[in-house]
């Protein structure tokens, strides 16, 4: 059987990627370590969650996220990642993610929010400056309305006060 650019299909590759396993099960295992620390803080109940429902919420995520992605892997011998280009943008996101927590207490949730999906749109290729800008000021906008004008959180200001 032959696909449209006359190449037959890889079915039986290897992954090109081999660290992708060991990955998924360091993924597991802090997975594993997040939801049996959870317990020792105190998990609370659905109505009333201690410190430790959070933190079980999310290893359970990710609990579920790797095993399904070792299942599909399993299943179709194909990396997550086919090229490095992949691997890239996956850990721009990551970067990303960390400037916007680290540095939001110095500037502030809007101005880290703006930059943060600025930044994002960029690294997912969004087209023009134009349209990156206006989706994070829209994002900014938005964010400051809902934490700020309509929750009343106090969230970091930043250099704004």
């Amino acid at each position: 059987m032959k696909e449209g650019n006359g190449k037959r299909p890889a079915m039986g590759k290897k992954s090109n990627f081999p660290g992708e396993l060991v990955f998924n099960l360091l993924l597991m295992a802090l997975a594993i370590y997040v939801m049996a620390t959870s317990f020792r803080i105190g998990f609370g109940t659905l109505r009333e969650p201690d410190a430790g429902f959070c933190p079980f919420v999310g290893g359970l995520f990710i609990l579920i996220s790797s095993s399904s992605v070792l299942a599909r892997e399993s299943r179709k011998n194909q990396p997550i990642f086919p090229d490095r280009a992949g691997i890239s943008i996956f850990f721009m996101f990551i970067a990303i993610a960390a400037c916007w927590i680290l540095l939001m207490p110095y500037l502030g949730y809007v101005v880290m929010s703006f930059l943060a999906v600025l930044g994002l749109s960029k690294v997912m290729k969004l087209e023009g400056w134009g349209k990156p800008i206006l989706l994070s000021a829209v994002v900014a906008f938005f964010i400051y309305l809902l934490f700020d004008y309509w929750l009343y959180l106090d969230l970091p200001r930043g250099i704004w006060g």
